[in-house]
């Protein structure tokens, strides 16, 4: 049913729970997943950066690496092929952008992210996400 999973995160409580259920779908299905951690340029500013803000850069940067290396080490134990990358943007943008290129049959995220209130059923990325793409979301 599903052949390429796209799992982005960035790192929250919820979107680790997205990770952990993009995980055991592809397990399910046999299918390979793509991981994506998308440095906020709304968040860390946009380049060209100066000194301070590059330095925050890749600060997040080796952060989402390192998790990144985690969540592929996960699915390796589990006998599933996993891509990862860290990229810059806007969250939605990239998100949408890797589901097209990749051919991914479902993006499986989180509610919301580590900057989203529980006001809102989605948070703001989530719910850009699901209005701009044509690839079936769900969000854990």
């Amino acid at each position: 049913m599903y052949d390429t999973i796209l799992i982005p995160t960035d790192g929250s409580e919820q979107a680790a729970r997205g990770v952990d259920h993009g995980l055991n779908l592809a397990e399910q299905y046999g299918a390979s997943v793509v991981c994506l951690y998308v440095v906020d340029e709304r968040r860390h500013g946009r380049p060209p950066a100066l000194g301070s803000v590059e330095a925050e850069h890749e600060k997040v940067e080796d952060e989402a690496v390192d998790m990144l290396e985690g969540i592929a080490d996960r699915a390796g134990e589990i006998g599933l092929e996993a891509e990862c990358e860290c990229c810059r943007g806007l969250p939605w943008e990239e998100i949408v952008e890797r589901a097209e290129r990749e051919g991914a049959d479902l993006i499986v995220m989180g509610r919301r992210g580590e900057t989203d209130d529980r006001r809102t059923p989605l948070g703001s990325v989530t719910e850009r996400v699901v209005r701009q793409t044509e690839t079936p979301v769900q969000a854990v």
